[in-house]
């Protein structure tokens, strides 16, 4: 690659990261070659680093973003608990043309209310350790996560399930 592809390409890091690994990278990106594919490989670590920065030479993430509380699988695990009690409901209402009004509750409600019941744990798992620890960057995951779980309701609720 030529100096001046890899220094645009560094340049796309953020100032912290640049001042620490900026050379390095450079030299790294000339000796290396590569084409398009690398081009798009440090283009996309540009962005990571730039929604979660790293500090440091131990390369520790930083407790102070959103990025990183989101990340933890207590903040994360409840969105795809409900993401998935939420497609249920969904796929169900979408593979039986309607709304689905047996006696018997079946195997997709029996799934949604394990889903809907395991994630309240996690989520308060995630207030309590988090909350003290970074009140600010949690607060929007708490409530991401609450709106997850009201989101997941909401089908039930609003058609009668």
């Amino acid at each position: 690659m030529n100096r001046t592809a890899a220094r645009m390409l560094t340049r796309l890091y953020p100032r912290v990261w640049r001042e620490r690994y900026g050379r390095e990278f450079t030299d790294f990106l000339e000796d290396r070659g590569g084409g398009l594919g690398m081009a798009v490989n440090v283009v996309w670590s540009a962005v990571w680093e730039r929604i979660f920065p790293t500090i440091g030479g131990s390369m520790d993430t930083q407790l102070t973003t959103f990025g990183t509380v989101l990340r933890r699988p207590s903040a994360f695990a409840p969105l795809a608990m409900s993401g998935a009690a939420l497609a249920l409901v969904l796929g169900a209402i979408a593979f039986n043309r309607g709304v689905p009004h047996d006696t018997d509750e079946g195997a997709v409600a029996h799934l949604w209310q394990i889903l809907m019941v395991a994630q309240m744990p996690v989520i308060l798992f995630f207030a309590l350790r988090w909350l003290p620890r970074a009140p600010r960057q949690s607060w929007p995951v708490l409530a991401i996560q609450v709106g997850a779980v009201l989101a997941a309701m909401a089908p039930v609720f609003l058609l009668g399930l």
